[in-house]
């Protein structure tokens, strides 16, 4: 079956899905680097999102799950098969006592916002990260001490083999930047948080506090995939990054950020390999001075 002849099937037996052809990744990834998915879809709802995957194992369509594509670098030939990537059906949350049910789509600025005027401590850490609550949840993201793990009770999800199921505490096999979803793979539909009582002001004040922190520090003002590299087990990455004297670095339109040596960053144009060849000599340089090998936290996503 052809790509035009599966976007008629799945137009026919889904109306009303947001569909497309020959979507460049790159208007869907925070690098805004990418070339195009085959098919794009972005289901808002359950229903839609079942039908969908229905339809892409029956035709043996590879699918790539996307969130807010803030930890992504796809390359310039874009991706086979099928993205999918969550809806605006996917962005909803409720408060119950000190538990907030969240759909995947939300993002977390959005979601600790909620939780500060409910007067609920423990996501202040998430604010300034741009993601969604899914991708949070299956990459376990964090900042300044806090983990989404720390927070997370349950989470519903879609498994490869079509069922919904329910997982919690030690069936999601948290650890330092990872959740069992990054190794067995599955849709995340939603999750519970549980957080605790605070004061809605002093919640409000931490959260600018690391705003200042993050803005005074991070270079947002260029496109990034955030931190490109996994602290290190011993040691931090930027700091060996900058110790090996690469701050600045560039190749092409990619370059070592001179404000974050933790981050790579799009100066303008670049493209997939001037990131991934940057991200290489940064390996090599840091193993060859203090004998750590660097692994990638951004999502690599190669043809």
């Amino acid at each position: 079956m052809t790509d035009k002849e599966l976007v008629n099937l799945i137009r026919e037996r889904i109306p009303g899905l947001t569909l497309r052809e020959g979507e460049p990744m790159s208007r869907h990834c925070s690098f805004r680097i990418g070339g195009p998915a085959d098919i794009f879809a972005e289901p808002d709802s359950e229903e839609r999102l079942l039908s969908l995957c229905t339809i892409l194992q029956d035709e043996n369509v590879p699918w790539t799950v996307i969130g807010r594509g803030t930890n992504l670098l796809v390359c310039d030939e874009g991706i086979s098969g099928a993205v999918i990537k969550l809806g605006d059906g996917f962005a909803s949350a409720r408060a119950e006592g000190t538990e907030i049910t969240a759909s995947a789509g939300i993002s977390l600025s959005r979601l600790a916002l909620l939780a500060q005027r409910g007067g609920l401590t423990g996501l202040e850490f998430a604010h300034g990260i741009p993601g969604s609550l899914g991708g949070a949840v299956m990459m376990n993201a964090g900042a300044y001490g806090g983990e989404i793990k720390d927070v997370t009770v349950s989470v519903r999800a879609l498994d490869p083999d079509g069922a919904i199921r329910t997982y919690s505490g030690n069936e999601l096999d948290f650890s330092y930047r990872r959740s069992r979803f990054a190794e067995c793979g599955g849709v995340i539909l939603s999750a519970v948080l549980r957080l605790t009582r605070g004061d809605g002001e002093e919640i409000e004040r931490r959260m600018r506090e690391l705003a200042e922190k993050r803005s005074g520090s991070q270079p947002l003002d260029k496109p990034s995939a955030g931190s490109t590299f996994k602290r290190p087990a011993t040691g931090y990455a930027a700091a060996m990054i900058d110790g090996a004297g690469l701050k600045g670095f560039k190749i092409g339109g990619a370059e070592v950020s001179e404000k974050h040596a933790g981050f790579v960053v799009n100066t303008g144009g670049a493209s997939f390999a001037d990131v991934t060849a940057v991200m290489e000599h940064v390996q090599k340089m840091v193993l060859d001075k203090y004998g750590v090998h660097l692994e990638p936290e951004v999502r690599i996503i190669r043809h």
